[in-house]
Parts: structure tokens; C-alpha cells; sequence
């Protein structure tokens, strides 16, 4: 960031914290910092690594806004923090890690897919501000571009929209396009399809062929299946499912992914 403070810059940084709570050494060779902070906690020991990641996360992402203040670029830089997915199922009970949320990591319920948003910005972004709009990662590059002062050519246009009016406090545009997610390693070993129409979300197992509808605004713990009382909705759901199945000779649909990780190091 020193280096680039003089023009308009980028800075992307992935963190994997927290990310396992291991009570032993990783096999890997990862390591969590001390616990040395919750010494006088009541807890197990992995609940007290959860935390200490936890912390460690907050101080650095705390010395990258610290350097943005110090270079004087504060109101002229948006900060963004958010998650790839929800919490592990692993993470013990008494931390609630999903809230009221159903689900975890890998799951396409709200506890899998539903993760924090934050974003700060001085004199742009209303302080303490909350927005109930949906947003998606596919959102970013358009949002990005736009505060660039560029456009994407035509053969690289996405699926998302500039966010920056939410931001700011007012309604976002009409989507064009759902949002669709697939998975091909959900719990229970199953490929698994989802969609969300405004208030409406829809999960169908692949290989079963059940569906599940949830209103989102009354339900967000995703108990109450009203897949037979909506039957347009569905309808429109699986027609958008079965359309969003794009081939790939990369990714077969409906195959059930599993395997060693390709990020371990070689035994």
C-alpha cells in the first residue's frame, strides 16, 4: 500500500483465519496463535484456538486500516470485510459461530452460504448504517469497476451489480439474473442446487430430487417448507436450476467431489 499510495490501488488480502482448531500441531504445518489470552477461560482447548484465531484475524485487518489511516487515505478508500462461507461444524457449540442460522460450511442453507458483510467509508458510507438488500459476490467486480470510472467489455460482463447505492443507504436495482448456487460435496453426500428470488429460497437435491422452499423473511432458520402451498415459485426455481446446469467437462454435473485436499503439503 506505501508503494501505491500515490494512485488508486487494489489490495486484496485472504486470510484463512480462523479456519481450523486443531488441539495438536496441524499435520500440515499450521500453526494458531497463543491462547495464552484465555488462559483463565473455562473452555476446551480448541474453543480457546477458535478464539485466539479470531482475535489474531481482528489485529491484523486492525493494522490495515491503521496504515490506511496513517498514510491519509481513510475517506478515499473503501474497506470491505467479508467471508467465503460460513461457519465449520466443528467450531464448539458454546462459541454459536452461525447464530440463529441453519447449517454450516458446505451446506447451502443460510448458515453455509450467509456470511458478514462489513464495509466502511468515511464521508461516503453513513456511520452505524445497516441495509437488509441482498448482495453477492458476483456484486464486486461490478461495484469495483464502477468506482474505477471503468467498464467491462462485453465478453467479460457478469451476473452482478454495482452495490455502492446500498451502501449508501438507498435501494438497489432489480437483479436480471437470480442467484444460483451448486454444490457437489453437501453433507450426506449429495449435489445440491440453490435459488434466491427475492424473499424466496429453494434447495433441491440433484440426485433425489427433492425440493425445499423457505420464505426467508419469516423463516430464517429454514424450518418450515412451503414448497407445496407455492407451487409457481417452484416451478420458476427448477426452470432456472435446470438452466444454470452449464457443461463442463471440468466440473460433471451431479458428481459427488471428494479426495485429499490440493493445498497439503506432500507426506
Amino acid at each position: 500500500m506505501r508503494e501505491s499510495a500515490a494512485q488508486p490501488f487494489f489490495l486484496y488480502a485472504a486470510f484463512t483465519l480462523p479456519h481450523f482448531a486443531s488441539t495438536e500441531e496441524d499435520p500440515d504445518g499450521l500453526t494458531v496463535p497463543t491462547t495464552e489470552s484465555y488462559s483463565n477461560k473455562d473452555w476446551e482447548e480448541k474453543s480457546k484456538k477458535y478464539a485466539a484465531m479470531v482475535h489474531r484475524l481482528d489485529a491484523d485487518v486492525g493494522r490495515i486500516v491503521a496504515l490506511i489511516d496513517e498514510m491519509g487515505l481513510r475517506e478515499n478508500t473503501l474497506i470491505i470485510f467479508t467471508s467465503d462461507n460460513g461457519g465449520n461444524n466443528t467450531v464448539p457449540a458454546e462459541l454459536n459461530t452461525n447464530g440463529p442460522l441453519r447449517g454450516f460450511k458446505r451446506d447451502l442453507t443460510e448458515g453455509g452460504i450467509r456470511v458478514p458483510f462489513i464495509a466502511s467509508w468515511p464521508g461516503t458510507i453513513p456511520t452505524d448504517s445497516t441495509s437488509d438488500e441482498i448482495i453477492s459476490f458476483q456484486d464486486m467486480l461490478p461495484t469495483f469497476t464502477q468506482l474505477a470510472g471503468v467498464k467491462l467489455p462485453k465478453r467479460k460482463q457478469t451476473d452482478g451489480i454495482n452495490i455502492l447505492p446500498a451502501l449508501k443507504g438507498d435501494e438497489l436495482p432489480e437483479r436480471t439474473t437470480p442467484l444460483y448456487w451448486d454444490y457437489g460435496h453437501t453433507r450426506g453426500d449429495q449435489y445440491a442446487q440453490a435459488v434466491r428470488l427475492g424473499k424466496w429460497k429453494g434447495i433441491r437435491n440433484y440426485h433425489s430430487g427433492d425440493f425445499h422452499l423457505y420464505d426467508l423473511s419469516e423463516d430464517i432458520h429454514e424450518e418450515h417448507d412451503v414448497a407445496k402451498v407455492n407451487a409457481e415459485v417452484v416451478a420458476r426455481m427448477i426452470e432456472i436450476m435446470d438452466q444454470e446446469m452449464v457443461p463442463n467437462d471440468r466440473y460433471q454435473l451431479g458428481t459427488i467431489y471428494k479426495g485429499k485436499a490440493i493445498w497439503r503439503k506432500e507426506k
